[in-house]
């Protein structure tokens, strides 16, 4: 029996996904420019899989994510913070990337226009998946009590 509520699962797959992407930004190949890539800032050359902009502190964001949803999976409550959470700081991510563009030296994350659409989508599924599981009362989805013995 699966005792895992959606907003747990949901949670695990989006930091496995996040740590999966961390760990992928620092393999060669995978990640372009990998020998020049920067801690922060937007000066970094370095794209995961050619497209998005990385630096090591964007990686270790990733990473920390991942770490983040894998272990706020582990009760309902915490998944569906780590969904609403995630999914706001990835919406001002955008919005700050909206911004300050992407030659800007507050753009220390770094982030190009791929980064920001990706950002978007994701702030919209994180927050999307917080909002699913709901009840449509407006309260936390519940399972169901097992039965009495």
């Amino acid at each position: 029996m699966n005792d895992r509520s959606l907003a747990q699962t949901l949670a695990l797959v989006f930091g496995i996904a996040f740590l999966a992407v961390g760990v992928l930004g620092f393999i060669p190949g995978i990640t372009t420019h990998l020998g020049d890539i920067k801690f922060a800032g937007n000066d970094s050359p370095s794209e995961l899989l050619g497209l998005f902009q990385v630096s090591i502190l964007h990686n270790i964001v990733h990473l920390l994510l991942g770490i983040a949803g894998i272990a706020l999976s582990r009760a309902p409550d915490s998944a569906r913070t780590y969904l609403l959470g995630g999914g706001v700081i990835y919406l001002v991510l955008l919005i700050y990337s909206l911004f300050v563009g992407s030659g800007d030296d507050a753009n220390f994350v770094p982030m190009n226009t791929a980064d920001d659409w990706l950002h978007l989508i994701l702030g919209i599924g994180l927050i999307g998946s917080w909002f699913i599981t709901r009840e449509p009362g407006g309260m936390p989805a519940q399972r169901p009590a097992p039965p009495a013995p």
